[in-house]
């Protein structure tokens, strides 16, 4: 396990990270400074590991589409029934609230090709996904596998409450939704 320093600046990464994705999605328009404030770190910190606005989107929306190709992944090598596979993915995106990212943050930098890659990536796993599932007889033959990305962004749109009653209702409308798919 690194120490000191090495520690300390993955640490401060991930506060960073947290924090932009929490500054972002709230304002799109907030300045850079809003974020090192957000994550207690000093300016020159956030300005040490990303060289600017766009190169901190950047590294979020690449973070975004990690945590998205994981959960696609670690759902495609489940052993359960395609069903419980694919109802555990979609629960597992809406914990990740890619789709939040996807709707304040599209637009407002230029991708690289490593994200367009990466996004490339998510779509096949997320259509292997959805078409073993639908193939397997548990996701109606109607339904189309993108028919997801307006789900999900649509559940990342409920902002009631504060942040635990708006991921406890995504969730309660998630399964409803659920239910309409099978």
């Amino acid at each position: 396990m690194p120490g000191g320093r090495i520690a300390e600046a993955a640490r401060n990464d991930a506060k960073i990270l947290e924090s932009a994705r929490a500054v972002f999605v709230a304002d799109p328009e907030a300045p850079i400074a809003a974020v090192a404030k957000h994550a207690g770190v000093g300016i020159g910190a956030l300005y040490r590991r990303y060289d600017g606005k766009e190169s901190l989107l950047r590294a979020l929306c690449a973070d975004g589409l990690r945590r998205y190709i994981e959960a696609a992944e670690s759902a495609l090598a489940d052993e359960q029934d395609p069903w419980k596979a694919f109802a555990a993915f979609m629960h597992r995106e809406v914990d990740a609230d890619a789709s939040s990212l996807t709707q304040r943050l599209a637009g407002t930098f230029t991708p690289t090709p490593d994200l367009y890659a990466a996004a490339a990536r998510a779509g096949e796993l997320n259509v292997r996904l959805f078409e073993g599932a639908q193939k397997a007889g548990a996701i109606r033959p109607d339904a189309s596998v993108n028919d997801l990305g307006p789900i999900l962004e649509q559940l990342a749109s409920l902002r009631i409450g504060d942040a635990g009653r708006a991921k406890q209702l995504r969730h309660r409308y998630l399964d409803i939704v659920l239910d309409g798919l099978r």
